[in-house]
């Protein structure tokens, strides 16, 4: 009886504790590539992915919308864009790579910038 009552304690701490690592680490990952975001990119790509960013305005080219530039590109080439620069895939040489990303953060910006271009 005392088994079954501590497997039964177990049982209910492990299935908390799993289920509070489902919730903590969805929104985690998503603040972090905000974060990654906030601080790389809204200074040309603009809060919203629009190409509007305050540094933006003084490049040549300036940075593209988004919803313009990202269409029908894949995942792959945008982590590419990211790692690489703009020069890696056939883009403007202005974008700096940013090759010191972990591989998470990069899927995780990738489906962020997807998700400010739709």
């Amino acid at each position: 009886m005392i088994v079954n009552r501590f497997s039964a304690q177990f049982l209910s701490m492990t299935l908390a504790a799993f289920v509070a690592v489902l919730f903590v680490a969805i929104p985690a990952h998503a603040q972090d590539a905000a974060t990654i975001y906030a601080q790389q990119c809204t200074s040309c790509h603009g809060a919203k992915g629009k190409g509007d960013g305050p540094a933006g305005q003084y490049l040549n080219p300036k940075p593209s919308d988004f919803a313009v530039s990202l269409k029908g590109k894949s995942d792959d080439w945008i982590a590419k864009a990211i790692t690489g620069g703009g020069s890696a895939v056939g883009e403007s040489p202005v974008m700096p790579p940013f090759a010191s990303l972990t591989g998470d953060q990069v899927k995780a910006l990738v489906d962020y910038v997807k998700h400010l271009g739709s």
